[in-house]
């Protein structure tokens, strides 16, 4: 057995410091990978700073651009704000439903109860479902030390522009005009074995993102954008040819499957 001391933080800046105090110190948000990897002992850290009790980091706030809704409202989602908030919020569904609907299907009621937004794109599992919506979206990651566009966030698999002991504090972005979630979910661990999130924002701009199927994690798909910005509706996408080249081969499915559930995961996601 090896020992891990246990720490409650009580802010962003408490548990920072903590971090730079601890010889191997890990935060604790919902615990829905680090405790799992922590009990095969994959990970041995000398100390867990907990951060589910800091209450600046939670929430989701609103702001409407004109006095008015129907895209272009900036949208603020705490980092400890866990999917089950994310999908139940009236407000946020009234501005960006697409996101709601996403959240509400991470998982299973348990794992949407205790993972957070925050911790699941600290993370960035290849497969996880957020990153295709922060990259469609254009969000920006804040940190407590500074703001980071999520096109510059995501660097591949498991791997974020995020320095060694800089805490996600919250995530901002502005609600689309229109936008979807198509998911291909693995049976049994409800992860994307494809994920397609479209978004087309009130400057008329249309992004694209696609989680679960690329070797290097979430990215965009200039193809599809182009079809869409074109013309905005599955039709369009009838001719786009998906390239299997950089997809995913693995015992789910070879990139050529994959690169089919793209095209129709992007269908999907426009409704």
């Amino acid at each position: 057995m090896y020992e891990t001391n246990y720490h409650k933080a009580a802010s962003a800046t408490d548990a920072a410091s903590i971090l730079e105090r601890a010889e191997d110190g890990r935060l604790l948000a919902g615990g829905q990978t680090l405790l799992p990897t922590m009990k095969q002992r994959l990970a041995d850290p000398t100390d867990l700073v907990d951060i589910s009790a800091v209450a600046d980091l939670k929430g989701i706030t609103i702001a409407k651009s004109d006095g008015r809704l129907g895209g272009g409202e900036t949208i603020t989602i705490g980092a400890m704000t866990t999917h089950a908030q994310v999908a139940q919020n009236s407000k946020l569904a009234a501005v960006c439903p697409s996101l709601c609907a996403l959240a509400g299907n991470i998982g299973d009621p348990a794992v949407r109860h205790r993972g957070t937004i925050g911790g699941s794109l600290a993370n960035n599992d290849p497969a996880a479902d957020y990153p295709a919506a922060m990259l469609a979206l254009g969000a920006i990651i804040h940190t407590n030390s500074r703001d980071i566009p999520a096109s510059n966030y995501f660097t591949g698999m498991f791997s974020t522009d995020l320095d060694e002991h800089e805490i996600i504090t919250s995530i901002s972005f502005q609600a689309p005009a229109s936008g979807g979630y198509g998911k291909f979910p693995n049976p049994a661990s409800r992860y994307a074995m494809a994920g397609v999130f479209v978004a087309k924002m009130v400057d008329g701009s249309v992004c694209v993102a696609v989680t679960g199927a690329g070797e290097d994690g979430v990215f965009r798909h200039p193809e599809l954008e182009a079809a869409l910005r074109a013309d905005w509706s599955a039709q369009s996408l009838d001719d786009v040819s998906i390239s299997p080249v950089g997809l995913l081969s693995d015992m789910h499915g070879d990139a050529v499957y994959r690169a089919n559930l793209v095209k129709v995961m992007t269908k999907r996601a426009l409704g």
